[in-house]
Formats: C-alpha cells, structure tokens, sequence
C-alpha cells in the first residue's frame, strides 16, 4: 500500500477508456481509490483518459491487471467473455483479485475464466447512458446499478456503487439479460420515437421540434413513472377511431411523400401494444380493441 491510499483502498485498473469506463474510473479515484493504469487504444479514448484520469498512466492490458487489484473491464459486451477467457490463457488473472464488468447483458458467467483462477467476479452496471464527459460524474448521483455477485460479495459490490453516488440494486445471475433488454427499451427506443417525431414536424416545416416534443414528452415521462398505466391518455387509450383512421390516412401521405417508412410500422406496433394494455386495464372494451387492431392492420385504401 503506497502513503497516498487510505486504509481500504484499492488500486483500480481501467480496461476501456470509453464513456462508460473513464467515468467511472474518475468516480473511484474521487471516492479515494488509485487508478493504477487505464487502457486506451484509440485517440478519443485517450483524450478521455486525460481529461478524466489526468495522470493516469496509459498501459497495455496485461500490465493493468498485473498491477490492480480491482480491475474495472468497461468493453462492449460481445468483446468481454473473449478479452477474460484471453487473459487467463495467458494466466493473467491472480487469487483474490476482484473483477468488476460494467455489461448489462452479462452476469458472471462471462467472468468464469477468471474465477477459476481465484479471481471474484463481480457485475456492477450504470442504468444511466453516457456521454464520456465530466458531467457524467453528476449524473452518477443517484443513479441506480444492477449488482450482481455471489452473495459473500455482494457487499463489496454494493459499497463500490455508493462510493461512487449510485444506489445499488440486486439482479438475479440469470435476469440479467432481460434486466439489459428493459432497460434498453425504455432508452434506446425512445431516443428512436423522438427522433421519428422530430423528423416528421421537421418535413413539415418545423424549425425548432424540440421546443414541441420537450415539455410534452418530459410531462408523459414524469406521468408515467409517478403514475403507471394510469397516466395514459391520447386517441389509442380513449377508442378514437376516427383520429385513428386519420393517422392511418397521413403515414400513407407521409411515407409517399418521401418520409421514412420505420416510422408508420413503429407508429402501427406501438398503437397495436397500447390498445391492448388499455384493453388489459379496463380503458377499453372487447369491441372498441377490435376496431382499433382492424384499422391499424388495414391500410387506407382497405387492404390488409
């Protein structure tokens, strides 16, 4: 232990100077941990490094794993079973030393390599998106992870988490995939609906759509996380069909006109999905679901 670490700190290595691993990596050092060595292969990694991890020296992976003993992998998920099972050919991996991804998708499977050598597998990933900058850092800040790890370590798992701001939350080994997959459909896919809306107002002339969607999707948004289903409202939840029809008539002339044509399916599926979870919660009858499944599978003009 050098002078400068305080008693229970651990010397972190970084492997994957990406959004995700330089932030947290500076979230650690910050909460009194060393950051030993990072990895950073191409020049915006780098970059990051330096401006997160200022001091930090930049070192091959070997030697970062040599030298930790924390070893943070931040890789995409497809790269991290082989980056693990790599390393303990070479017979990189030491008993004892603590082994953190930060995958969605994996549990500690992935990390079965290393534990097999006397490594412990832990799972610690940020229910955040991130952009790779200093302000990451703040968002951290109550943010919630999913924690997984055999339950003698699992509170070393969890007092990494909030020595880093977050709020820890157990996942099951096996959940994790789905817990992954939820997570990416509340994000990913509605940056998809935004974007398919700000280009339908911008084909109409819309100079700003931001200034449109932001307030009304930010209400939705804080409607539905306070208040469930029951925040649901729009032409869908309350039987309209013949705003329906109408919507149905302006994706033909929209996607005629050039528009993107993942824009009317997505609208069509997601219309298909609210009738019946509003079916489901009494919103609408056996009947009104019915119309509503018949327009949307029928074009306009009448054909299926």
């Amino acid at each position: 232990m050098t002078p400068e670490r305080k008693p229970g700190r651990l010397g972190i290595g970084v492997i994957g100077a990406g959004k995700v691993g330089a932030v947290l990596g500076a979230a650690l050092r910050a909460a009194g941990h060393a950051v030993v060595g990072v990895s950073a292969v191409s020049d915006a990694s780098r970059e990051r490094a330096d401006v997160l991890l200022p001091g930090v020296p930049v070192l091959e992976i070997p030697e970062i794993v040599e030298r930790a003993e924390l070893v943070l992998l931040a890789v995409p998920d497809d790269v991290l079973p082989e980056l693990v099972e790599g390393l303990a050919r070479l017979g990189a991996w030491q008993p004892g030393q603590l082994l953190a991804h930060t995958s969605g998708r994996h549990g500690l499977g992935a990390l079965a390599p290393a534990t097999a050598a006397g490594a412990i597998g832990l799972a610690i990933h940020p229910a955040m998106t991130f952009t790779g900058m200093s302000l990451d850092l703040s968002r951290l800040i109550d943010c919630c992870f999913g924690v997984t790890a055999p339950t003698p370590m699992l509170p070393i798992a969890q007092a990494l988490v909030v020595e880093m701001g977050g709020e820890p939350v157990v996942i099951k080994d096996a959940d994790r995939p789905l817990y992954h997959l939820a997570l990416a459909h509340a994000s990913n896919h509605l940056v998809t609906i935004t974007s398919q809306a700000a280009q339908i107002l911008t084909s109409m002339g819309v100079e700003a759509p931001d200034r449109l969607l932001g307030p009304l999707q930010r209400a939705s948004l804080e409607n539905a996380l306070a208040s469930g289903e029951a925040a649901l409202t729009g032409p869908v939840a309350r039987g309209d069909v013949g705003t329906i029809e109408e919507h149905q008539q302006a994706l033909v002339r929209y996607e005629v006109n050039g528009g993107s044509a993942d824009i009317p399916t997505a609208y069509r599926q997601l219309a298909r999905a609210t009738a019946i979870r509003a079916l489901a919660r009494g919103l609408l009858t056996d009947v009104q679901v019915a119309r509503i499944l018949e327009i949307l599978a029928t074009d306009p003009e009448g054909t299926p």
